[in-house]
């Protein structure tokens, strides 16, 4: 009797270790970043980077294997994704490969050919779980970020009260739902400032107009705000951008909503500001890189 978890352990996980290992020594990780980024040992990075551990060249030589590998590879390098997506990523693959007819199920069955005779599935996660799918809202937060810090003259977009770029998922229900930057990005000394890395949960004001956005129609799962200028209105629009002016001085959440009732294909919100109010640009997208690719086409 051998469980398919065996094939796992035994077979695919040194396989993918050990390519994943290759590949992180590749993009210039040292022998102790690997191991701390795998969570394994120096000398088990060792042991994989000098062929000592045995690996299967059928998972090896799978595409989705490589693909993942590949995809984890510059995420893990860059620190566009933690260990933990990295888990979650390699679990639900392994989970597809488990499933009747394909790759570890046909490894499984050549270990116990008694299998062959049934149809069962061995899929018992759900590969849309909420923590896989709020790891990569982060994920696609943390690369958004990177495109803003290097962007050249967005220090310049910054508003006094400071930006936040913010990614909901998919069934955001409140403020809890939506991830973006504590305490804000802010233009320290001409430099765009992100004082720590994306949370859910920390950003009330920029949530509260995506989500107030989407509950009227928009299409939009990320946004972010930056300060008001006429000219980057022009450009916006120029761009392809659907403006829709609100009135900040009320309730946000039903200013916002009038105005998308209004312009229910809006993509840009504005306010142009008030006693004590400060007038402010919106910009909404279905992420949060391309939220951040339209912030640097203004620059």
């Amino acid at each position: 009797m051998k469980f398919v978890e065996e094939i796992v352990v035994d077979e695919f996980l040194p396989t993918l270790r050990s390519l994943l290992a290759g590949e992180l020594r590749e993009r210039g990780l040292t022998q102790s970043e690997v191991a701390t980024v795998l969570g394994i040992s120096q000398s088990a990075v060792s042991k994989y980077a000098h062929g000592d551990v045995t690996s299967n060249d059928r998972v090896a030589e799978d595409e989705r294997v490589t693909a993942l590998v590949d995809e984890l590879g510059d995420g893990l390098a860059n620190g566009d994704m933690t260990p933990v997506q990295a888990l979650i990523e390699i679990e639900v693959l392994i989970r597809e490969l488990e499933t009747g007819g394909d790759l570890l199920a046909q490894l499984h069955e050549e270990a116990v050919p008694e299998l062959a005779d049934h149809g069962s599935s061995f899929r018992v996660h759900d590969p849309e779980s909420e923590l896989r799918t709020s790891e990569r809202v982060l994920s696609s937060l943390r690369r958004g970020l990177r495109v803003l810090q290097n962007a050249s003259g967005f220090a310049a977009l910054i508003p006094a009260v400071g930006s936040n770029l913010v990614a909901c998922t998919p069934d955001a229900a409140d403020v809890d739902d939506v991830a973006g930057v504590p305490g804000r990005i802010f233009d320290v000394k001409g430099r765009a400032t992100v004082p720590s890395s994306p949370e859910f949960g920390v950003s009330e004001h920029v949530a509260t107009v995506l989500l107030s956005a989407r509950d009227r129609g928009a299409d939009a799962s990320a946004a972010i705000n930056v300060r008001y200028d006429p000219e980057l209105l022009d450009e916006l629009a120029e761009q392809g951008h659907v403006t829709a002016e609100f009135d900040e001085s009320g309730d946000v959440a039903s200013s916002v909503g009038a105005a998308i009732g209004d312009q229910p294909d809006a993509t840009v919100l504005y306010q142009t500001g008030g006693m004590g109010i400060e007038p402010l640009i919106y910009v909404l997208g279905p992420d949060a890189e391309s939220v951040a690719d339209t912030i640097r086409t203004l620059l």
